[in-house]
């Protein structure tokens, strides 16, 4: 049985940090779910790409996943933390025990949420104020860390995918996957 990723979808994400990982993870086998967090049947990220979504925010129950991953960029990661759904969704793969990825500004919604406590993980620059009792490590790209795999930005978007990966079916997986896009 695969695993299941269900991908946080706000208006003004950053494109490449959400395509990317979900394009290496899908490439592994891992059934991608793109939820739209406004309800809109498509979400338009940073930089005016659009990306259709398969379901509502309203319709996820994050039981039914093995992971949530949340990109950032902005306005992506504030309308993230406005939503008080998106709140509930990680709440609930935490409780779940399942993972929960970030990336960019968004693993600061993990921090002020208090989900970082004693977990070692990443952010962009700036944003380590809200990283409450994480060991932020500014030099990963990514990091994963128990059920947490955060990284800094866009830039880092492919070794992110790697750590999504490896937490969700195997090291030797996404080994192969990076070698076949020629990473």
């Amino acid at each position: 049985m695969s695993k299941k990723m269900a991908v946080l979808l706000a208006e003004g994400f950053e494109e490449a940090e959400a395509v990317v990982p979900m394009d290496i993870a899908m490439r592994a086998g891992i059934e991608v779910t793109k939820v739209s967090v406004s309800g809109e049947e498509s979400v338009k990220g940073a930089h005016g790409i659009a990306v259709g979504t398969d379901m509502k925010l309203d319709d996820l129950d994050a039981a039914d996943y093995d992971m949530l991953m949340l990109p950032g960029g902005m306005p992506g990661t504030t309308n993230l933390e406005s939503t008080p759904k998106v709140a509930e969704a990680i709440n609930r793969m935490n409780e779940k025990r399942g993972y929960i990825a970030a990336i960019c500004a968004a693993p600061r919604i993990l921090g002020d949420m208090g989900l970082l406590e004693g977990i070692r993980a990443t952010v962009y620059p700036g944003n380590e104020g809200h990283m409450k009792g994480a060991a932020v490590d500014m030099k990963a790209k990514a990091v994963a860390d128990g059920r947490f795999i955060t990284a800094r930005g866009m830039g880092c978007a492919v070794e992110f995918g790697r750590e999504i990966v490896t937490a969700l079916v195997d090291a030797e997986t996404a080994g192969k996957v990076l070698a076949s896009i020629q990473y």
